[in-house]
């Protein structure tokens, strides 16, 4: 089950821009080990969803895993071949907008090398570009 706000005030969101680096939520905060955001972008809830899986099947219960972003924006489309008009699309899916420098997945109880090997199946799922920073 993919991630979403269980009510919110407006079903449909407008795009916006996303401006500077993150000042809260860029900092490795539970667990050791962080995946990091290096660009800002929307992240959709199925991506999260397929990260996390990608995750737990690697550590195996081994460490613990946190997830640090939630997807609140509603992202909307118009069906394929419509014309023009007609007002805004329905609600498609939900994304997590992340600036550069948000910290996305958190690891913790494992040896860096483990974490390392983790989260670089994790950035080949994520459509921005990341890196693992440490706890400091």
């Amino acid at each position: 089950m993919a991630l979403m706000p269980k009510r919110v005030k407006h079903r449909k969101s407008q795009r916006g821009r996303i401006r500077g680096n993150a000042t809260r939520g860029n900092r490795v905060v539970f667990g050791d080990f962080g995946l990091q955001s290096y660009e800002g972008g929307w992240i959709s809830a199925a991506t999260i969803e397929a990260g996390r899986i990608a995750a737990q099947q690697y550590i195996r219960g081994e460490g613990k895993l946190y997830i640090r972003i939630f997807p609140h924006k509603s992202i909307t489309s118009i069906p394929l071949e419509t014309r023009m008009g007609k007002g805004k699309g329905e609600p498609d899916y939900w994304a997590a907008t992340v600036r550069p420098g948000t910290i996305l997945y958190e690891l913790a109880g494992v040896t860096e090398e483990q974490a390392k090997i983790c989260f670089a199946r994790l950035a080949h799922k994520m459509p921005v570009a990341v890196r693992m920073v440490k706890r400091k």
